[in-house]
């Protein structure tokens, strides 16, 4: 792709990437700021984006026998404290209302930070019976985190997210729905974001308040830092036993239900702006972009320019191509900038020269390469244009993170290698929770996750030099 630069309201991504991208979230009017410290607007073709990735786990989530419900925003405070773990993970960041119109409340009420006790309080009002389970729930809604420091799509104190809220007659159903959660947030960062996912669990220390276990997909930005782009969650039945939340099985026992809860936001934007985004702007995966093809007209003012213009327009949408034809007055070479700006993943041109050769221009926003196209080809090659554009900016995030992962067989090695490289380190870990800590310390890097795909990279642990048999990555994350 060419390196010439088409928008110079934006920082080069090489002198400053996070000015880079706070440039690219307004200036391809994906998000603006608020009247409120931390709380942001999301902008029509910001919440675009969300909407097709929200139509996709809908689908995913209801094909899996979910159900969508809604659930209060406020939650009260001695509700909040029924689950010791949950509350005082949570505790920093809580938002609390303590008025109602003039009249100081008799308990003060806290704005959703996650809804684990709303579900919790309203299952032990109706589950009685084997016969009333598995409750598969799921919530679309924001929920509100008092942030010390903020960002555009990466940390607001109010976002949107999707969280889903299960709960299951065995431990072993409970297990089974939180990976299959897991894998549905692969699914979606791989065949629709193009991005590749380390999928494993969390240490310990990195685990989501009050699970037993926590599962992640990991995500390597073009800075080579991580984002953690989902999470998954097993509860057993801690937090059942904390509710009161109790079933007669089959054989008239009364019994613990085993809870999960799984969650994906719209900081997954921010992770995609990350992975494909250049100094020209946005670069969207086609299966996720709100507008997959644009057609512009090239001297509009000639003679049936506009009337072709209109008409691939229609034959394209006729396929199901999200297509708009920008017939505005501004130039073409302002309008070729604008639509890379906005990641649209194709072009199209027509003009006199184009409609006389029976052709079209189409050029691909992710390397800039321009081909004729046949009229007579246009909806069977413009959809295979999307797909190979598709594929290939997954391959090249997947490179990205193949060449910027690197094994360590010791602390001075991985020192080293975060120093010359950054990226992803693999290491041996021993399981101690003082070798987690002084990765973070020396190493400046934390847990990532232990991967479900598990590397011998020796018999002992890069920190202690005791033995070891989990391989872990880890990395700087946003």
């Amino acid at each position: 792709m060419s390196k010439e630069k088409k928008v110079e309201q934006i920082t080069d991504m090489e002198q400053d990437f996070g000015q880079w991208f706070t440039d690219v979230v307004i200036r391809a009017e994906l998000i603006a700021y608020s009247g409120a410290k931390g709380f942001f607007v999301l902008r029509p073709y910001g919440y675009a984006i969300w909407e097709n990735m929200q139509a996709m786990l809908d689908r995913r989530f209801k094909e899996l026998g979910h159900e969508n419900v809604s659930m209060p925003l406020l939650i009260p405070e001695s509700l909040l404290q029924m689950e010791k773990d949950h509350v005082d993970g949570f505790a920093p960041e809580c938002a609390w209302v303590t008025f109602g119109g003039s009249e100081e409340l008799e308990e003060r009420l806290c704005i959703r930070p996650t809804s684990e006790v709303l579900f919790c309080d309203h299952w032990a009002q109706v589950v009685k019976s084997w016969r009333d389970l598995p409750k598969l729930y799921n919530q679309w809604c924001s929920v509100l985190r008092w942030e010390k420091s903020t960002r555009p799509f990466l940390r607001h104190r109010e976002f949107l997210w999707q969280e889903g809220h299960t709960l299951h007659a065995t431990a072993e159903e409970a297990l089974e729905e939180t990976e299959q959660m897991l894998e549905v947030y692969a699914e979606l960062y791989e065949d629709y974001l193009a991005m590749p996912v380390i999928r494993g669990r969390k240490t310990e220390k990195e685990k989501f308040a009050g699970a037993e276990r926590t599962y992640a997909v990991e995500c390597m930005m073009h800075d080579k830092k991580a984002l953690q782009a989902g999470t998954s969650h097993y509860f057993g039945d801690g937090f059942a036993k904390a509710f009161n939340i109790a079933f007669s099985d089959k054989n008239n026992v009364l019994t613990a239900p085993f809870e999960t809860s799984w969650g994906l936001s719209t900081r997954s934007i921010g992770g995609i702006i990350m992975t494909h985004g250049d100094n020209n702007g946005l670069s969207l995966p086609p299966r996720i972009a709100p507008v997959q093809a644009v057609v512009i007209p090239i001297a509009a003012h000639k003679e049936g320019v506009l009337e072709k213009a209109g008409e691939l327009t229609e034959r394209l949408k006729a396929v199901g191509v999200r297509v708009k034809c920008d017939t505005s007055d501004q130039s073409p070479g302002w309008k070729f900038a604008e639509n890379e700006m906005k990641g649209v993943p194709l072009r199209i041109e027509i003009g006199p020269k184009d409609i006389e050769n029976n052709q079209c221009i189409a050029a691909r926003r992710d390397t800039g390469d321009k081909l004729p196209i046949s009229l007579s080809e246009l909806e069977e090659t413009v959809n295979k244009l999307l797909e190979d554009i598709q594929k290939d900016m997954f391959k090249r995030a997947k490179e990205n993170l193949i060449t910027n992962t690197r094994a360590a067989k010791s602390i001075d090695e991985a020192k080293d290698i975060m120093a010359k490289h950054g990226g992803f380190i693999e290491t041996m870990w021993c399981g101690k929770l003082e070798c987690e800590e002084k990765m973070k310390e020396d190493v400046g890097v934390s847990s990532r996750c232990i991967p479900f795909e598990q590397k011998n990279i020796g018999s002992t642990c890069a920190i202690c030099s005791d033995t070891a048999d989990t391989m872990v990555v880890w990395g700087v994350a946003y």
